[in-house]
């Protein structure tokens, strides 16, 4: 009889997996894995602990997820890897070099990360931009027009899904109009409903993808008290409802400080809310016991959104001539200056929570 799966994607704290971690992974069988740079040393030492999380989990469906949306996003880079754009750049493009750059982009990135067998990309972001739109987000943001996200969004998903990838897209229901990082702190976005309907087009085009994002956001027009990623309205009324979102819905990080209380205050309330599974990046022991002692077992509509999405990861990927895939990828991408970022949002907790443990070491 098989294991109930955690609704959780959990992460690690090193390039190895500690015995600590196989214990907690092994006896509360999540659903997945999250990995960062801190987990990516090389590529022989990445399937190894690929390999080491399925030989501890024991599910040959694990999700094994990462954040390689390209730009500064990105957590395989490197020689061993391609270098791959920010989204912003991929939309900077005419209409139909940007199509072949977004076709491209997600062939690149499939192919690599089928290289150290991860099969879960949190990408693309459907998030529209704005001039005032958080430096945690500008660049990887398509555009301010709603034509083209959904166009190049559109090229992403399919690739990704035909190459065995699986795409989530975020950050439900849109995140585009905030102006403060929510790894620091909480968005409020005071606009009315009419004013935040173009953010949703996006993801109401989209609604038929596999899997989704939250927003830590606080839409006070739908809930004054509750963030997106926390509130049943949001999440029954916006983005099951009117959105029509039917995929497998993953909060954002709950390690992120939009959210406030304990890991495990943050875990049942998301759950309870209406996700489907959560998202944890600390990788530290005592949050990753909370969360496991806080989950209840996956639910029966959850566990029926995931079977849905499941045969995704037993496509064989089509790419071939790597090389002239790049050399033709990186030739569109020439004619654009370089896109001047130093801001890796997702890394920011991750950073954070090295230098707290090096303070208390």
């Amino acid at each position: 009889m098989s294991k109930p799966i955690l609704p959780a994607i959990l992460s690690c704290s090193g390039y190895e997996l500690t015995e600590q971690e196989k214990k907690l992974f092994n006896q509360s069988n999540p659903l997945g894995i999250n990995l960062f740079s801190r987990n990516i040393k090389n590529k022989s030492q990445l399937k190894a602990l690929i390999s080491s999380i399925y030989q501890t989990i024991e599910r040959e469906d694990i999700l094994i997820a990462i954040d390689q949306e390209g730009g500064r996003v990105r957590r395989l880079s490197g020689p061993e890897f391609h270098d791959c754009a920010a989204a912003i750049s991929i939309g900077s493009l005419p209409p139909q070099k940007a199509s072949k750059a977004a076709n491209l982009h997600a062939q690149l990135i499939s192919y690599d990360m089928h290289d150290v067998n991860i099969n879960t990309n949190y990408a693309p972001v459907l998030d529209t931009l704005h001039s005032n739109t958080t430096d945690a987000l500008k660049s990887r943001c398509f555009s301010n027009d709603t034509q083209t996200i959904v166009s190049l969004a559109t090229t992403e998903i399919n690739t990704y899904i035909q190459n065995g990838i699986i795409p989530c897209i975020k950050h439900l229901p849109g995140h585009g109009l905030a102006t403060t990082d929510p790894h620091l702190g909480l968005p409020i976005i005071f606009n009315t409903i009419k004013e935040l309907e173009k953010e949703f087009i996006p993801f109401m085009k989209l609604n038929k993808c596999p899997m989704g994002m939250t927003a830590h956001i606080l839409l006070p027009v739908i809930d004054d008290v509750l963030p997106a990623t926390q509130s049943p309205k949001v999440i029954k009324n916006i983005i099951r409802d009117l959105i029509g979102f039917k995929g497998l819905l993953i909060s954002d990080a709950l390690d992120m400080h939009a959210l406030k209380g304990t890991i495990g205050e943050k875990t049942i309330c998301s759950l309870q809310a209406g996700c489907d599974i959560i998202c944890y990046a600390g990788g530290q022991i005592n949050d990753i016991k909370q969360i496991i002692d806080t989950c209840p077992s996956m639910s029966d509509k959850s566990l029926e959104r995931f079977a849905k999405l499941k045969p995704i990861l037993y496509n064989t990927p089509k790419i071939n001539h790597i090389d002239e895939l790049y050399s033709e990828y990186c030739s569109l991408l020439s004619e654009l200056p370089p896109y001047q970022e130093e801001y890796d949002s997702t890394e920011v907790l991750n950073i954070m929570h090295q230098q707290n443990l090096t303070q208390e070491a």
